[in-house]
């Protein structure tokens, strides 16, 4: 009759009856997905603060926070201590087009006494073998940095900081468990005096080994050894990370998966004859997943299901021997070499007489415990893989396993059924396997060597980013300055060299609620224009109903003459009069015109010049209300007539809209595409319009601020290139470092300066990040948003062509971080300079005042408002500054200036 194997594997498995007549077991392959199903709970508790105390798999933070990207470069030392042997290496690492590692190791001993003496002693003794590895190479005069593989269970803290947490392996040095192991090994260097090193990172050999791999293949991101014992590691995304602060990045987490089923999640598919192990070993009930798949237990297993088949008279003739029944004799090393030629000599060492059923039999137990092994090891790094999978959100992960462990490399079939594992539990997945060479030891100088290139590029992105950082004492200089520009542009004899204009709008009053009746309003400011009507309602109806049309303004007509610009206007004046069934009404109109005009009165603007791109000819230095009448009058039929009563620019409308909202509101400001400010000022200082009483609206005009060179000592490389590939080189200088318009394009200048010194994507330049224009300012905002995780970032620069790692994409945020506070800093110090003006025109001693802002880059960026805001309340202490949005400034503004100017003319006439 055919034999019975006991079984092996309990529920979830089957029998498969061969031809032969012999059991084979397998697991099903829902029993795999349970397993990994249960091991992906197992981490997300490990990962937990509040559940990790209490999980099995542990997930330690190791602060490795990148893998090798091929451009480490250096000479490093590499301690690797795990065993009864300790090795001292020394790594040269180089990258000069050709990756590069050289090695020279020595392994030194560990006598038995030290391994069980106090940790002083076992210290002292690995600072001596250093020295003497250094003596023989001659390099103690160097103080080399220095990786430490330390293969103990460890609770890391920082880089460079390990407390042990228990010794396993045969060591039991008193005085380490609890401390710094890191501590300890500096206190015994620096008490023999005669060398020095710098300690840069302690990691154990599982990272090591992902390391190793990773600097011959950048798709490594999981490290795996199966040898001894069992271990995994992989790169985490921080945010999930909740036993290390910070959001932003990746991190390195030992997984100390060997503990996994210690809370009995896996006693459903242990066996008797694990149970048996478990009972035997040195540490009862802890490790359970490792005693179940690691090479130290497997060749046990096969041992005791030999003797139990042989108690029950399946297997040598029912003989047992002294030797069969020892623990530890059937070595897991036999398993890999258990071929049928060999299974005969080796059951022959252990005392017995097999038969050659008795050795194809052997064989089958083998291949059914080592394919269990590799089943169980392929199911939980699955779950580890799916895990790094969906943190991507990719719909097909392609990702690389560093591999160490005499199982893995040695056994004939482990690493193949491994695969085939993987392979079924993830078909949408492409996962490559990489052997390590070395990876604890050489794992250990690529931590360090990647430490220090992290180090260095962070070094040398602080230098270049710091002149975009802003001192206090900084902004209260860019304060003064603009207080004496704006001082400037008010007086009559330096009006005409100003830079910031200070140009009076002739709007004399802000609403006070009781404006009334129906206005037609024009918004020309950019490529769109806008027709609106608008109701202004007061008494117990009080508010603004509106109604409008956007009408596009093509680039010939943009670029073209004045006339065929005013032209189209109208057409679009006279298409909304029909559209809204006004043809023929007569309305009083505001025309918001937000390009630089100087003002004679409340309804003539002379434009001084063109912006945003505009250059239609015979405009500039001519009244725009009057080009605007004169093209009225050329169409053929004349439909309609309009009452021009103000022009205006889009800050004065901002300014108006909040002012109808706020009576506090008297300063508007605009930070979008462009950026400007005005305010009421006190018409005893407007010298160029005559008259002492009351106040008047001035048009500040102040992107000017700069062009005279007063902030030369604060612009840097990046806007000087900048201003110079600009429509306007020279012009506009305020406004280059802090609108909507130019700060995407210093980012892109800052981000291709760090590429060419190798500071960002490999050094690696596209051909996208060399085109102008590429990265728009909205990329700032998305990118800054703090709801959008790295993976997402990566989204955007994939979308702008540009290939990013992790730490890329880190490296970019930081970019658009100091760019835009830049940006919300030095307006808040602008805004603090108006405020304060106010403040002293009118000998207050406190201010209370609101101001009205609209613009994109203020509304949309997820900072720059609260920035500015903190600025503002730094610089001017003595103010009280409430920050008002508005809603439409510059259509419903230019209504409102218009709604204004009307009630003041109609109370004139009675």
């Amino acid at each position: 009759p055919p034999l019975r194997f006991p079984s092996l594997l309990r529920p979830g498995c089957r029998d498969m009856h061969g031809a032969n007549g012999w059991v084979r077991k397998e697991f099903f392959p829902e029993t795999l997905q349970e397993v990994s199903q249960r091991f992906r709970k197992e981490m997300e508790k490990g990962l937990g603060a509040d559940t990790n105390p209490t999980a099995s798999v542990k997930m330690l933070p190791t602060f490795v926070r990148s893998t090798p990207d091929g451009t480490e470069d250096g000479d490093f030392l590499a301690l690797d201590l795990g065993g009864t042997n300790f090795r001292v290496l020394r790594v040269k690492v180089s990258d000069n087009g050709l990756q590069k590692v050289e090695m020279e190791n020595q392994i030194y001993a560990i006598p038995e006494e030290l391994m069980r003496g106090s940790g002083v002693q076992l210290f002292d003794h690995i600072a001596e073998c250093l020295a003497n590895f250094m003596e023989k190479l001659k390099i103690k005069d160097k103080k080399l940095p220095l990786g430490f593989t330390f293969s103990f269970p460890c609770h890391q803290t920082k880089l460079d900081e390990s407390i042990l947490v228990t010794w396993t392996k045969g060591f039991k040095c008193s005085s380490v468990e609890g401390k710094d192991v890191v501590s300890m090994l500096r206190k015994s260097i620096k008490k023999r005096g005669d060398f020095d090193i710098d300690i840069v990172a302690v990691v154990n050999d599982t990272v090591g080994t992902m390391m190793t791999c990773g600097y011959d293949d950048h798709n490594c991101e999981v490290g795996l050894i199966v040898g001894t014992g069992t271990n995994a590691c992989y790169m985490e995304e921080m945010r999930h990370i909740d036993l290390v602060e910070g959001d932003e990045g990746r991190m390195c987490i030992n997984m100390e998966w060997g503990a996994f089923g210690d809370d009995g999640v896996l006693n459903d598919i242990r066996t008797e004859f694990d149970q048996e192990i478990d009972m035997g070993s040195l540490n009862p009930g802890k490790q359970l997943f490792e005693k179940m798949i690691s090479g130290m237990y497997m060749g046990e297993l096969v041992r005791l299901i030999l003797v139990k088949m042989a108690k029950e008279g399946l297997l040598f003739g029912g003989n047992l021997t002294p030797d069969l029944l020892t623990t530890g004799h059937f070595e897991t090393r036999y398993q890999t070499r258990t071929l049928q030629m060999k299974a005969h000599e080796i059951l022959t060492k252990l005392g017995l007489e097999p038969s050659h059923e008795d050795c194809v039999a052997t064989l089958r137990i083998c291949q059914i415990v080592s394919t269990r092994s590799a089943n169980l090891c392929g199911a939980t790094l699955a779950a580890v893989l799916r895990r790094i999978k969906e943190n991507k959100g990719v719909e097909r992960l392609r990702s690389t396993v560093g591999v160490d462990g005499s199982v893995y490399k040695k056994h004939p079939h482990f690493a193949r059924r491994l695969h085939k594992t993987v392979r079924k539990l993830l078909p949408d997945c492409e996962i490559r396997f990489t052997r390590s060479e070395d990876g604890s030891g050489k794992g250990a100088a690529m931590v360090t060597a990647v430490a220090y290139r992290l180090a260095a590029q962070h070094k040398a992105r602080q230098k270049i980013l710091e002149a975009l950082k802003l001192s206090h004492e900084q902004l209260l200089e860019v304060k003064q300055r603009m207080r004496i520009e704006m001082e400037n542009g008010l007086g009559k004899e330096t009006h005409a060299e100003a830079t910031v204009k200070m140009l009076p709008t002739y709007v004399c009053s802000t609403p006070d609620g009781t404006e009334k009746g129906d206005f037609l309003a024009l918004d020309l400011g950019g490529t769109n224009f806008r027709v609106l009507l608008v109701r202004v309602r007061n008494g117990m109806r009080r508010g603004v109903e509106m109604h409008n049309k956007i009408y596009s303004i093509p680039v010939e007509i943009m670029q073209g003459t004045g006339e065929e610009l005013f032209d189209h206007i109208v057409h679009c004046i006279s298409d909304f009069l029909e559209y809204m069934g006004m043809k023929g009404v007569s309305l009083p109109l505001g025309f918001t015109f937000s390009f630089p005009c100087q003002q004679t009165n409340l309804d003539e603007g002379i434009l001084l010049k063109w912006t945003k791109g505009f250059k239609a000819t015979g405009c500039e230095g001519e009244d725009v209300v009057n080009l605007l009448k004169e093209a009225i009058h050329r169409r053929e039929v004349s439909e309609f007539d309009l009452d021009v009563v103000a022009v205006v620019n889009d800050t004065v409308g901002t300014m108006m809209t909040c002012g109808y909202e706020d009576p506090y509101c008297e300063v508007g400001l605009i930070v979008g595409t462009g950026s400007n400010a005005c305010y009421m000022e006190e018409m005893r200082n407007v010298e160029l319009v005559e008259g002492e009483e009351g106040r008047m609206c001035v048009n500040m005009e102040w992107g000017a601020f700069g062009d005279n060179g007063c902030l030369d000592d604060i612009r840097t490389e990046f806007d000087l290139a900048v201003d110079e590939l600009s429509l306007n080189p020279g012009k506009q200088r305020f406004e280059k470092m802090i609108s909507g318009m130019y700060l995407g394009e210093i980012v892109r200048n800052i981000l291709m300066d760090f590429t060419k010194r190798g500071l960002l994507f490999r050094g690696r330049i596209s051909e996208r990040l060399k085109t102008r224009g590429i990265f728009e300012t909205k990329f700032l905002s998305q990118i800054e948003s703090d709801c959008l995780a790295l993976l997402q970032v990566r989204s955007i620069l994939q979308h702008l062509g540009l290939e990013s790692t992790c730490d890329d994409s880190i490296i970019v945020k930081e970019v658009c971080a100091v760019v835009a506070r830049r940006a919300a800093q030095l307006c808040g110090a602008g805004m603090a300079a108006v405020v304060d003006k106010i403040r002293e025109n009118r000998g207050l001693d406190f201010l209370k005042v609101t101001v009205g802002v609209d613009g994109t880059l203020y509304k949309l960026h997820p900072h720059f408002s609260t920035i500015m805001h903190e600025t503002v309340k730094q610089l001017s202490p003595k103010c009280e500054v409430t920050f008002l949005q508005s809603e439409d400034g510059s259509g419903k503004g230019a209504a409102l200036i218009t709604a204004v100017a009307c009630r003041i003319r109609e109370a004139g006439q009675r």
